[in-house]
């Protein structure tokens, strides 16, 4: 295998980062990238927000123009996906027949987003945003006057919702829980988001699930369990799931439907490794394994694996967190995101700070204009602080101010 190339199967944040660190770390054998869509390494988040309002062009979604590629010697394959890996004979074969052989590959195939088996969910005029053409498409239906429906509240559709909202476009968001993420982020928090998405002027029709969608006098029509939403196109934002089949075909266990892997990002198959969001990967802090869905946290493992095959020492350690904005405001989150069981809400008129627990620990923080509290809460969880608060920052206790529940 002596000159066979690193192949990182994967162009999103963690292909990428491992691409990059690995030449940052000083590894000098080959690097191919495949990337299945028609551009280099691009950010996500700008999707659902400034590239979504028009704000951010194409080309200032990539991570690194072309001459950055091969100034560090990286063959990027635009147009190419990986459709089958054979670790015994350390080769894969391209979508288009190409055999390619490889010292070790690194599997960053990202998620796909659902839809929900419903009839008519694939029907002409209804959308996914995963990728830049999907943010396109969907921006250039959102005119003034244009009626959208978004189904699903998280974060990707409440994003969406708002941008298409100032884009001029009527937006209504369809969810079954009674507001956007109670089941995670708790119920307060999730009426404020709800408050927010009004203010811009999103319907919210909550509690309510869609049975169909069908196209209807040039538009489009959602048959809810109590209604309709008539509409000129549908975003569908219903989560999405790791793409883990080439690394099942492939013989690599799978484990809750990811890929298992360990603190260097190796799988249990030789030559083999897998980062970003199909990876069940080992958090040094955590003491477990976490998958998470989170750009950042897709850099930082990318960064591990490049660093390990460069033979440096690295390991993700961080507390996995995001950050989210719906219209002007942003909300900040840090968390292991496997599970709390009590929140508490410290709110003013300058913003608000979620306090999650469980099993006597801080688990986890989300703020809104809390800087402070965002930076001292990622330190609290990754210490396993005890709940409720003991060594909080200055300004932050259990008081009688605070609201606090405890959910599943």
């Amino acid at each position: 295998m002596a000159g066979a190339p690193i192949v990182i199967v994967g162009g999103g944040p963690a292909g990428f980062s491992v691409a990059s660190e690995y030449r940052a770390a000083g590894g000098r054998a080959a690097v191919t990238i495949l990337c299945a869509e028609p551009l280099p390494p691009y950010r996500r988040p700008p999707l659902t927000k400034e590239y979504l309002r028009g704000r951010t062009t194409r080309d200032e979604l990539l991570m690194r123009r072309a001459d950055w590629y091969i100034a560090h010697d990286i063959d990027v394959r635009l147009g190419t996906s990986a459709a089958s890996l054979h670790p015994a004979s350390r080769t894969l074969i391209t979508d288009a027949g190409e055999e390619i052989a490889f010292a070790e590959c690194v599997l960053c195939t990202g998620s796909e987003p659902l839809r929900p088996p419903l009839p008519g969910a694939s029907v002409r005029g209804v959308h996914v945003i995963r990728t830049a053409r999907d943010s396109a498409e969907v921006a250039m239906a959102a005119r003034p006057g244009a009626r959208v429906a978004v189904v699903g509240a998280g974060f990707v559709g409440c994003e969406a919702a708002v941008s298409l909202a100032l884009r001029g476009a009527s937006v209504t968001v369809v969810t079954p829980d009674a507001v956007p993420q109670a089941g995670r982020l708790g119920a307060e928090i999730g009426g404020r988001i709800a408050s927010w998405l009004r203010e811009a002027g999103v319907e919210l029709r909550t509690e309510r699930r869609v049975e169909a969608v069908e196209e209807d006098r040039g538009g489009l029509r959602l048959t809810l369990d109590d209604g309709e939403v008539r509409c000129h196109r549908v975003v569908m934002a219903v989560g999405a799931r790791p793409r883990t089949g080439l690394a099942r075909d492939a013989g690599v266990r799978l484990e809750d439907g990811a890929v298992p892997v360990d603190g260097a990002m190796r799988t249990a198959v030789d030559g083999v490794w897998c980062a970003g969001d199909p990876a069940l990967a080992v958090n040094a802090a955590a003491g477990r394994r976490l998958r998470v869905e989170h750009w950042g946290d897709a850099l930082r493992q990318g960064a591990v694996a490049g660093r390990r095959l460069a033979g440096d020492d690295a390991s993700w350690d961080e507390v996995p967190g995001f950050w989210s904005s719906i219209g002007h405001r942003t909300i900040k989150q840090a968390a292991w995101g496997d599970g709390w069981d009590e929140v508490a809400v410290d709110a003013d008129a300058g913003g608000f700070t979620a306090w999650y627990g469980r099993g006597g620990a801080i688990v986890g923080v989300l703020t809104h204009g809390r800087d402070l509290d965002y930076e001292a809460g990622r330190r609290m969880v990754r210490a396993s602080a005890p709940w409720p608060f003991a060594g909080a920052p200055s300004g932050v206790s259990a008081s009688p101010s605070m609201s606090a529940s405890s959910e599943s």
